[in-house]
């Protein structure tokens, strides 16, 4: 079980938002290599990057920032917002990503993702956000008609590496993550899920132990890092089955 720090980026800076509302960015590090560095250091062993700006603007737009948190951390990185195209996910890969996540194509153009994972084994994700139960695309501007289930299932078979399940209502506002939604779409598909959006104490990190949530490949954690609700040392011995909570 795998707890991802996020770095999401916004004008060349760290920072986080709530419900995806760019207007609603906080600051919490101009530096995000040295972010990185300090999720490596606090044992980490994976990073997620989204590039705020890039989801938006339908292109890579905070290169310069992920560039220095590939040189900065030895950690493998998986990045998404703004990539679109094969010659996109190539040259982010050349450039030493460990995984590449596809949103809005994986909803406008699904046969791109499958084409990817053929050329690309293991290094593809598909990152599915979800407001009301619905995807959502271009930086969580626009909704979808499509389910979230329905959209995981197109990708059966196809060799995604993990499905990013984001919860959209809860995302930056530390409510706790939609378990059930996530495990229902975890039950649904063969493909590894990431929960995304809202994990907010020990007792989110407690939870992803649980029998049923184990089938999860990890969740990703924002906020709650950042503003010191979750002490990084406790919640990675409670998934490695060391902490006091995990035994009781």
């Amino acid at each position: 079980m795998v707890l991802f720090p996020a770095i999401d980026l916004k004008d060349g800076k760290c920072v986080r938002l709530k419900h995806g509302d760019m207007a609603t960015a906080t600051v919490y590090n101009d530096d995000p290599a040295a972010q990185a560095r300090a999720f490596e250091e606090q044992g980490f062993e994976w990073l997620h990057v989204v590039d705020l700006n890039g989801a938006f603007k339908g292109q890579s737009v905070n290169s310069a920032a992920v560039g220095a948190i590939l040189k900065a951390t030895k950690n493998p990185v998986q990045l998404g917002g703004g990539i679109r195209t094969l010659a996109q996910i190539e040259d982010w890969l050349n450039r030493g990503l460990a995984r590449v996540i596809l949103g809005t194509v994986a909803v406008r153009e699904p046969e791109l993702v499958k084409e990817a994972c053929r050329a690309f084994p293991g290094k593809i994700a598909v990152g599915i956000d979800a407001k009301g139960g619905k995807v959502a695309v271009e930086g969580w501007a626009e909704a979808s008609e499509l389910g979230v289930i329905e959209l995981a299932k197109k990708f059966e078979g196809a060799g995604v590496a993990a499905v990013i399940y984001t919860d959209i209502d809860r995302d930056g506002v530390l409510s706790g993550i939609n378990w059930d939604a996530t495990i229902d779409l975890a039950e649904a598909v063969s493909i590894p899920v990431i929960a995304s959006g809202g994990l907010a104490s020990i007792a989110d990190i407690v939870r992803m132990t649980m029998p049923d949530a184990r089938r999860l490949e990890g969740a990703i954690s924002g906020r709650a890092l950042y503003d010191g609700r979750i002490d990084p040392a406790e919640a990675l011995a409670i998934l490695r089955g060391e902490g006091a909570e995990a035994r009781t």
